[in-house]
């Protein structure tokens, strides 16, 4: 059975790794075939051209709690997770980790109970569950519950992980509040181990890095800071040549400025992240006072990176794309525009909105 090509044409076209005018993407079984001048196209492919717009890579957002009101948390069923992954597709966002911060065991179940459902229906885009304490540090809590944050147990952590096999993908945690053992435990499920809402010493974070842990949640917010006599977790994850790190560019929880600091140290490590919890107030979200959010989507993270913080587009959208794909381990099939890859694809418009994705 020959398959159905069909050529996608744009002014400009990002593959990730650098810039093509004139060109066309050809996608075949949901997957890249080959980008070809537009002068070389046959003649017999079907095509779609878009004026004055980039084809990019599709963003990946790794931390997102919920949409249109429907926390999964709260609401732990597939129908939750169908409205995020509209709301993240509005955003330029093809694929999403739904997040569950510091809650019950029985929360977390439900929470994996209902990506397993959603996957049933034939549901896509959903990567996993990122799943957010509890076992972090209370002082650096932020709006997370502080009657359910705890260290963990070798029992718990089994007992958690057995059941969410094949779901769970990122825990955050904090590096004080877990032993070698803890973390031992965790890696032998490949679950990408990031550290956040954690006053770790520097000291202690580089101890985490060195026994696995890979990446930083949220840097700068609800962990223990860069100051030049005590470097903290912050100045760890500038440090280590290997972690990476989100960061939230909605000019509230970061200043501009400190992402732009957070840049020149950590170059391609920094990557974006979007949010969506609680109370919305002036495009940020507030529980109990607390900044605990964002409103965030991607296509307005990008923005953000070019005009506030001053980053070059191209390394703005390997930000929203590629480097979330290198995270996850999934480098290899998201995050580029090349033969082989994923056919997901983010069209933007001259104000870099998003006008739409291919699919």
């Amino acid at each position: 059975m020959s398959t159905t090509l069909k050529a996608y044409i744009a002014d400009h076209i990002f593959t990730g790794d650098n810039w093509l005018s004139h060109h066309a993407v050809i996608i075949g079984d949901n997957k890249i075939k080959e980008l070809v001048p537009v002068q070389s196209l046959p003649s017999s492919i079907a095509t779609e051209q878009f004026d004055e717009c980039i084809i990019a890579p599709a963003f990946i957002d790794l931390q997102i709690y919920g949409a249109d009101g429907k926390l999964l948390a709260v609401y732990p069923e597939a129908d939750s997770l169908v409205k995020l992954k509209e709301y993240c597709e509005k955003g330029g966002a093809a694929y999403c980790m739904p997040t569950v911060a510091t809650n019950t065991a029985q929360v977390f179940y439900n929470c994996i109970d209902a990506v397993r459902d959603y996957w049933q229906k034939g549901g896509e885009g959903i990567l996993g569950l990122h799943i957010e304490g509890p076992w972090i540090n209370p002082v650096k809590r932020g709006a997370h519950i502080e009657s359910l944050i705890h260290a963990p147990s070798l029992k718990e952590v089994d007992e958690l992980l057995n059941y969410g096999k094949g779901v769970i993908r990122i825990i955050t945690l904090a590096t004080e509040q877990c032993d070698k053992e803890i973390i031992d435990r965790i890696l032998l499920d490949d679950i990408i181990i990031s550290a956040g809402h954690s006053n770790a010493t520097y000291e202690q974070s580089k101890v985490g890095f060195a026994n696995g842990i890979t990446a930083v949640t949220h840097l700068y917010n609800a962990m223990s800071p860069l100051q030049h006599r005590q470097p903290g977790l912050v100045g760890a994850a500038m440090n280590d040549a290997k972690v990476m790190a989100s960061i939230i560019p909605d000019g509230y929880h970061v200043d501009y400025a400190a992402i732009r600091i957070a840049k020149k140290a950590m170059g391609e490590r920094l990557f974006e992240e979007g949010q969506y919890p609680h109370q919305l107030a002036d495009d940020k979200y507030e529980a109990a006072n607390i900044l605990s959010g964002s409103a965030l989507t991607m296509t307005k993270a990008l923005q953000n990176l070019v005009n506030h913080v001053g980053i070059d587009l191209g390394e703005a959208l390997r930000m929203c794309s590629l480097y979330p794909a290198q995270v996850i381990k999934s480098s290899n099939i998201l995050g580029r525009i090349a033969p082989g890859y994923n056919a997901d694809l983010v069209i933007l418009n001259k104000e870099l909105e998003s006008t739409g994705l291919i699919r």
